[in-house]
């Protein structure tokens, strides 16, 4: 299918994959029968192959301009890109009670909270500058409607997450580990350089990653001014 029936399917597909499956009965059952670690494989492959057809799906539809392209449009994905991957890999399998995709949330310690020191919901505040720099580059109805989506889900997501956690940990608990994180030093020392180090030249290889692929799998180079 497609036009704007495809993509209207496509966007609905998206949502349904994003959110029944994490549901606390739904994920219960499925982590029962493929376990943990399985679970967040098919997850994240069923995240990854709905987030395919609804990009395919907005290329697909038919083009309906709302503002025309200027060269400055270009660097606001190319920097913006460049924080997001900072975020990704400096937040990605590391301990975050405050926010959704934390490992081992029962080791996170207040006094070295990473990135979460200026950032409460770092992924989600990525997803949002990916949607928002991309919906600027792409003045045409269905990304609009698209990219506009997404920001909305990124935004919107971290006042969803605040409000599940205050529910099960508690206001006061809650409050007392944000005070906790925002009474250290603005810049925090990392438990390990060579950790820190390391994230660091993943973020950087995402980033050029991301720009080789960009071309490849989308079919627009990031670099055309």
């Amino acid at each position: 299918m497609t036009g704007w029936g495809g993509f209207a399917l496509a966007v609905a597909v998206f949502f349904v994959t994003h959110s029944v499956p994490v549901r606390p009965p739904v994920k219960a059952r499925l982590v029962a029968v493929l376990g943990r670690r399985g679970f967040t494989l098919a997850y994240s492959a069923l995240s990854l192959a709905a987030l395919t057809w609804v990009i395919v799906a907005a290329g697909r539809a038919p083009y309906v301009a709302l503002w025309d392209r200027a060269p400055w449009q270009t660097w606001v994905p190319l920097i913006a890109m460049a924080l997001a991957c900072g975020l990704i890999c400096f937040a990605i399998a590391r301990p975050n009670p405050l926010s959704f995709g934390g490992v081992r949330n029962d080791r996170f310690d207040p006094s070295h909270p990473g990135i979460v020191r200026w950032v409460r919901h770092p992924l989600l505040v990525a997803m949002a500058l990916w949607a928002l720099a991309h919906l600027v580059v792409n003045g045409d109805l269905a990304h609009v409607i698209l990219f506009g989506i997404f920001a909305a889900f990124a935004l919107l997501g971290r006042l969803i997450v605040d409000r599940r956690n205050i529910r099960e940990m508690g206001a006061a608990r809650h409050a007392a580990l944000c005070a906790a994180i925002k009474a250290g030093p603005v810049i925090p020392q990392p438990t390990s350089w060579t950790g820190a180090a390391v994230r660091g030249a993943v973020a950087v290889a995402l980033y050029v990653g991301l720009l080789w692929a960009h071309p490849v799998v989308i079919g627009v180079s990031p670099l055309a001014f």
